[in-house]
């Protein structure tokens, strides 16, 4: 009897489309893998700037993951814990930049943080810095667009582990910001863990929001994904080649990760 369901056989009805969803997710990846030609995969690896990108591409991410972790964690525990006027709006626009169109999101970004934008003209005029076409104009860029996936994701984890062992730590004299950090933060530590790689994810993975704020200027705003679209437009077989690079990057990290952060249960 080892081994067999104890819900009994699965219904074919539900078998079906999870196989046909799984095909969605696959096919197409297995298709790209097949189609990359080995000795590409090598030139591409070979390429400075594909080595430039790429590094360019994973430490943004990691600043990205870390500002958002340092700005999203003290949001997301907010929205779980604190029950304030306004929570539903404030959740319902944390969840916009997840929805907007990329361009839109760059366009958004411009009009604050430009030259001549709502921030960026003041910071331009005390500071002489300026984010657009640089390497920190790409880290606001990964932030805006990682930010609600790791705040969505927090205030999830948060929710799940209860306010119950918050109010006994109450009860005990401990303040809430004892209570956040002894308690909150440490049960709630994989869920955390799980955002933070989501976010750094979706972070690698930034284009559209990236290349309209900050263009694509090699060593400096080019990640993998602008190279791959500028590849694209001249040599399909590079630009399948850099595709599997990013690939097995996201891959490796999340098989990496996953045994040791991003199971719960």
């Amino acid at each position: 009897m080892t081994g067999r369901d104890p819900l009994g056989r699965a219904p074919w009805i539900l078998v079906v489309p999870a196989v046909l969803g799984a095909g969605v997710l696959l096919v197409p990846l297995a298709a790209m893998v097949a189609a990359t030609d080995p000795r590409g995969l090598a030139d591409a690896l070979a390429s400075e700037a594909a080595r430039d990108a790429l590094w360019l591409s994973v430490s943004t991410s990691t600043a990205a993951m870390l500002v958002s972790l340092v700005i999203g964690l003290p949001l997301a525990w907010l929205l779980a814990r604190v029950d304030f006027p306004g929570s539903r709006l404030v959740r319902a626009l944390v969840i916009v930049p997840m929805v907007l169109p990329p361009v839109v999101a760059g366009i958004a970004l411009r009009s604050a943080f430009g030259r001549s934008g709502l921030i960026g003209e003041p910071l331009l005029d005390l500071t002489g810095f300026a984010f657009p076409y640089t390497t920190s104009g790409v880290v606001l860029a990964h932030v805006f667009v990682a930010l609600p996936f790791l705040v969505i994701s927090i205030e999830g984890a948060l929710r799940s582990t209860g306010s119950g062992y918050d109010g006994a730590a109450a009860t005990l004299g401990a303040s809430r910001w004892t209570t956040f950090r002894r308690v909150t933060v440490p049960l709630a530590l994989p869920g955390i863990a799980a955002a933070m790689v989501l976010a750094w994810a979706r972070s690698l993975g930034e284009f559209g929001a990236t290349i309209t704020f900050n263009g694509n200027y090699p060593g400096t705003t080019q990640t993998m994904p602008t190279l791959i679209y500028v590849a694209r437009q001249s040599d399909a077989d590079a630009a399948l080649a850099l595709s599997l690079i990013m690939l097995l990057v996201s891959v490796g990290v999340l098989v990496a990760l996953r045994d040791r952060w991003l199971v719960t249960a």
